[in-house]
């Protein structure tokens, strides 16, 4: 394994451009979050934050500072409200199984859409070992919630809805403000969850105006490091802790802070407002750059998700007709181009995507399906060598196949 491994890398060499287009999956992490996180390993702050000494208080400090900069970038009311994890993944669970443990006893009934991400899709598959329903809203062949539907399977048993702001692989950004009203209106005491993700940072949002109770937010999707997230739990939701340990400075995740990383995040969120109206911009006049281009020079393709300003300004997820996606991903990585072929989370299962799958795909269009987003950091430049590369690997791919597409 290791050796073919090495023999990929090795046909990787002399590659003079290169655009990460992976986003999905993992980062690049700017220089500018790099430097603000070194000094917190090990020259200050360094310590446990519940400890009497310089360092511990020195760690305390930051943390505390540098939560009440999320808070604000959230739109939460206090800094208690946000509470750190290792990543989406984690405050997803804690989101699922923490509200349903704290209300078991109100209900058992749990509500999301067929297109959520697998941290919720097989958290709810755990819960139903102890007892607990769900019920998955279809969508639309753009992925958006069926509203009628979801006002018809609230009811009063239902302790918990959970959709998405916008979705991880085909950008859909659905009417979250709308959902909710609809939930509450069934029953005012459903707890409302979205992972906002791939929103946040990329779409204008407060929790405050969304009028949620949960939000997951993610480092790695703004390009902060890896190994950090958070949930924000609007005050007086109560959701109970899913691991046990030595508590710190938050109450619903026990064990010694990351420092740097909570570092890492906070100074990635910054540099993700700053200038937000101009970066959000870029990125979809990248966008729109990348999509006319495939679809201007390749035939029999198709669009995963809506267009225009219903779909996150990041996001370009195209199906590639008669094209293995996986063997596309390999030919565009040999010219400097990396793309991921569906999520991280179902790449190396042979089957395809359930978010393809929910939207009409059938097997061939999803799995020919390539995922691709864009960065405030990436160039005209990039994209216009992405353009070059993509038509070029499709056409090598569907020869081997013996179909063509390209014009």
């Amino acid at each position: 394994m290791i050796e073919n491994v090495k023999e990929l890398l090795k046909a990787h060499e002399g590659l003079k451009h290169e655009v990460y287009l992976d986003l999905e999956n993992s980062s690049t992490v700017p220089k500018e979050v790099i430097e603000a996180m070194l000094p917190y390993f090990s020259q200050r702050a360094y310590g446990n934050p519940t400890l009497t000494h310089k360092p511990g208080w020195e760690a305390f400090e930051t943390i505390m500072e540098l939560t009440q900069k999320i808070a604000h970038f959230l739109g939460c009311k206090t800094l208690e409200e946000v509470n750190f994890t290792p990543g989406e993944t984690e405050a997803n669970n804690l989101a699922l199984i923490g509200t349903a443990f704290s209300m078991k006893d109100k209900g058992k009934k749990l509500v999301i859409s067929e297109v959520e991400p697998i941290s919720i899709l097989h958290v709810t598959e755990l819960l139903q070992k102890y007892g607990f329903k769900t019920t998955k809203v279809p969508v639309d062949k753009e992925g958006f919630i069926n509203l009628e539907k979801l006002g018809e399977v609230v009811d009063k048993e239902t302790i918990l809805v959970s959709l998405s702001a916008a979705n991880h692989e085909i950008g859909t950004v659905q009417p979250i403000k709308e959902a909710l009203e609809i939930v509450k209106d069934k029953n005012s005491g459903t707890i409302f969850h979205t992972d906002a993700s791939d929103a946040y940072g990329k779409i204008p949002f407060t929790v405050k105006d969304l009028g949620v109770d949960l939000a997951t937010v993610s480092s790695y999707k703004i390009l902060g490091p890896r190994g950090i997230g958070a949930l924000y739990v609007r005050q007086g939701v109560n959701v109970e802790r899913i691991l046990e340990g030595q508590i710190g400075t938050q109450k619903l995740w026990p064990g010694v802070e990351n420092t740097p990383l909570i570092v890492g995040f906070a100074k990635a969120s910054e540099l993700a407002f700053q200038n937000f109206e101009n970066n959000v911009n870029h990125m979809q006049k990248l966008q729109d750059k990348l999509l006319a281009g495939i679809f201007g020079r390749i035939s029999d393709v198709k669009l995963n998700g809506p267009k225009g300003d219903r779909r996150a300004p990041d996001n370009a997820n195209v199906s590639f007709l008669k094209c293995e996606g996986e063997a596309l991903t390999i030919e565009l990585s040999l010219s400097g181009v990396y793309v991921s072929s569906g999520s991280a989370c179902t790449r190396r299962i042979l089957q395809p995507s359930h978010v393809l799958v929910a939207i009409g795909r059938n097997f061939e269009e999803a799995h020919g399906s390539i995922l691709m987003k864009i960065t405030r950091y990436h160039t005209e430049e990039d994209i216009n060598y992405v353009l070059d590369v993509i038509p070029k690997a499709v056409e090598r791919i569907r020869e081997i196949t013996g179909s063509t597409g390209v014009e």
